[in-house]
């Protein structure tokens, strides 16, 4: 992605205005995220969590960063790789592994499973590629419906999604109707196992894409936590300000196969290692100690009390009992 032209931050002055205190309860999120999805995903393999599973590891600086520079009062939308969103959001780690594990103490009674999973303020993950996008629209029309100044609608969506109709569609609207919709784009380079340059004619692809709707656009590298943390919150006063959506590719990388199912036999080990050389999470954790913010022993117990949390999650859920069968019908309309 050598042709890339990245947002650039002024990273001494954001980790200035971030400081120690921000800088490390975001490297907190992005362990915890990391040790939510490792862990979730050995207790998948034990024949524990049936459904789908996609892990989010890789990407975790993305959801991270803009979930702290523009604050949770917006409304948020994302796919099925939604735990990390939902963590974010405020959902705790013992609802979702009950949700994972199909408990009646889970994030949807058990009901919805990896890929549905919801807050107060999120909207949902969602099974059906690009199908969530309109979704995100509709939210937009009812913060600038209800003359809602402080608000936007955040979409999270694929690169894989960008050739379908919907997106194209809610892109227009978005436009057409001056729409507080931030839409982006989470390259990681895989729609489920065909390589980005293979599925799509544009690169960059917000680049490319947002001028024939007439919307601005950003590109990011999504490794790096500060810079997307600064675009996000530059971003989020632009269309606070101006009630015009704007597009955003992230290019990251997922450490993962496209889902549980997935052996990823498309990279080879080599080409995952030099991937995995550029983790996120490293990456901060590189810079607070570089700032003498952090050290190893420091960053050791932070990625233990994640895991503990975890651990405990895990013992939430198996001990949970499983929906009671009578209650299926609970919550859908019936007519009549």
């Amino acid at each position: 992605m050598s042709d890339v032209k990245f947002y650039q931050a002024d990273v001494s002055k954001w980790v200035k205005r971030l400081g120690q205190e921000s800088l490390t309860k975001a490297l907190k999120r992005m362990v915890l995220i990391r040790q939510f999805e490792l862990r979730a995903e050995a207790c998948y393999q034990q024949g524990q969590i049936g459904g789908f599973f996609h892990s989010y590891v890789g990407q975790e600086a993305i959801q991270t960063a803009a979930t702290a520079a523009m604050g949770k009062n917006h409304w948020w939308i994302t796919t099925y790789r939604c735990h990390a969103l939902a963590l974010l959001l405020g959902a705790t780690p013992n609802e979702l592994m009950a949700e994972l594990y199909g408990r009646a103490s889970g994030n949807a009674l058990g009901r919805g499973g990896s890929m549905h999973l919801y807050t107060d303020r999120m909207l949902g993950g969602f099974g059906i590629v690009g199908g969530h996008v309109p979704i995100a629209t509709g939210a937009a029309f009812a913060i600038k419906y209800k003359k809602k100044k402080d608000e936007l609608a955040v979409c999270f969506l694929g690169e894989g999604a960008v050739v379908q109709g919907a997106v194209h569609e809610s892109l227009n609207l978005a436009s057409l109707w001056d729409l507080p919709a931030l839409y982006v784009i989470e390259n990681n380079q895989w729609g489920m196992g065909t390589h980005v340059k293979r599925a799509l004619a544009m690169h960059p692809i917000a680049e490319k894409l947002a001028p024939a709707y007439e919307i601005e656009s950003y590109t990011l590298d999504g490794m790096d936590f500060v810079g997307c943390y600064a675009a996000f919150s530059e971003i989020k006063e632009k269309i606070l300000k101006d009630s015009r959506p704007i597009l955003i590719e992230v290019i990251t990388e997922r450490f993962k196969g496209h889902s549980i199912s997935d052996p990823g036999l498309y990279r080879s080990k080599d080409e995952l290692q030099a991937v995995m050389k550029n983790d996120p999470i490293v990456h901060l954790k590189e810079l607070l100690e570089k700032e003498q913010w952090l050290t190893e022993e420091s960053y050791k117990k932070m990625e233990k009390e994640a895991k503990e949390k975890v651990l405990e999650a895990i013992s939430f859920a198996e001990s949970s009992e499983w929906p009671d069968p009578l209650t299926l019908e609970e919550g859908v309309f019936k007519d009549g």
